[in-house]
């Protein structure tokens, strides 16, 4: 008999995807996190948007993160690379993350200072 070990990140209830490493589901859960402070920030800025506008650009940012530092950083766009297109997939963005974290690089943050 084979033991299989699978992590599941659950939200309210509700499986959202299943990983086959500790590490992996939890960058996923920590860019679910994410999205949900994104959507709930994006929903006080009266800007018209429906509810799940304000998910979606939320889950949108949180997935595309690096590129929105970049932006914050430097107010210009980052340039294209074939790993961009594949940003956009979840689990290609939480492999990413997941590999980074397990290849023990970090990278540097730096203070964002606001207008």
């Amino acid at each position: 008999m084979a033991v299989e070990v699978k992590y599941v990140v659950v939200r309210k209830g509700e499986e959202k995807m299943t990983f086959a490493s500790k590490k992996e589901a939890d960058a996923y859960d920590k860019m679910l996190d994410m999205a949900e402070v994104f959507s709930d920030w994006l929903v006080t800025s009266n800007t018209g948007l429906e509810e799940h506008q304000f998910e979606a650009l939320g889950m949108y940012l949180a997935e595309n993160k690096d590129a929105v530092q970049h932006i914050l950083r430097t107010s210009k766009m980052p340039e294209a690379t074939s790993d961009d297109a594949s940003v956009a997939d979840n689990s290609a963005a939480a492999d990413e993350s997941a590999a980074d974290s397990e290849q023990g690089k970090s990278k540097p943050v730096r203070a964002v200072k606001a207008a």
